[in-house]
């Protein structure tokens, strides 16, 4: 039987952090702004999710927009891992792209250093790599626990085949965690495709937030536990079948 298909969950929030932990998340993806693409988290969070159990992972993307250094960012990058490794966290999730649309190597060997013993896990810059496959290699190469992917598309399901393949060519040397879009229902098809853990934020719309519009703060989404249930389950499920 093959080992086990584990599921992270990214949050933002305490309360989302407490949901993943009670839904049974292998694992967390800790990040501020989640509607931003995930930003680095406060050293706040960080301290609280230091106390949980669980296997923490912390975003390190100082800004939105894009993945291309701007002056200062690589020196806030590796404070924050600095920061992460103060904490105790399990790992930290990264990417750094040149223009072209290529790896940032030298910044991205700086980060893996500075993270140590910590586990790297390359988020979904990977998917704005003009190469994938090439990209990959590099990985590889370079020691990552992992790649968060879908397969260069909007969402994971779109981008399966792409998923399929860079499951082939990693061969087990490398975790590919697929992630975007995840779902109970996509997550037959994905784990199917051959990934090793699936990464969503089963999230619902927080319906005890005060209305806020008024001033222009639209409700946030949550960590809903019994979506994170159900869909670690079906990943349990799926693997004692397969």
């Amino acid at each position: 039987m093959r080992q086990s298909r584990q599921l992270e969950i990214c949050v933002d929030s305490t309360d989302g952090l407490a949901c993943a932990g009670q839904g049974g998340a292998d694992r967390v993806e800790l990040c501020a702004a989640l509607g931003l693409g995930g930003l680095t988290p406060s050293a706040g969070l960080m301290s609280v999710a230091a106390g949980t159990g669980l296997p923490c992972h912390a975003m390190i993307r100082p800004a939105p927009g894009d993945f291309v250094l701007r002056p200062g960012t690589l020196d806030a990058m590796l404070g924050d891992i600095a920061a992460a490794q103060s904490f105790g966290l399990a790992g930290i999730v990264i990417g750094v792209l040149t223009p072209d649309g290529d790896l940032d190597l030298r910044a991205m060997s700086r980060l893996i250093a500075a993270a140590g013993d910590m586990q790297v896990t390359v988020h979904r810059a990977f998917d704005l790599c003009r190469d994938q496959f090439a990209a990959l290699e590099q990985v590889i190469d370079l020691g990552v626990a992992r790649v968060l992917t879908s397969g260069g598309a909007a969402t994971a399901l779109d981008g399966i085949e792409r998923i399929a393949a860079l499951c082939e060519r990693a061969d087990g040397r490398i975790e590919i965690m697929a992630g975007s879009g995840v779902d109970i229902g996509s997550a037959g098809c994905l784990l199917a495709a051959g990934v090793d853990a699936l990464h969503g934020s089963c999230s619902v719309v927080d319906a005890t937030q005060q209305d806020c519009t008024g001033i222009g703060i639209e409700a946030r989404n949550v960590t809903c536990p019994d979506k994170v249930a159900s869909l670690r389950k079906y990943c349990q499920e799926w693997r004692a079948t397969a």
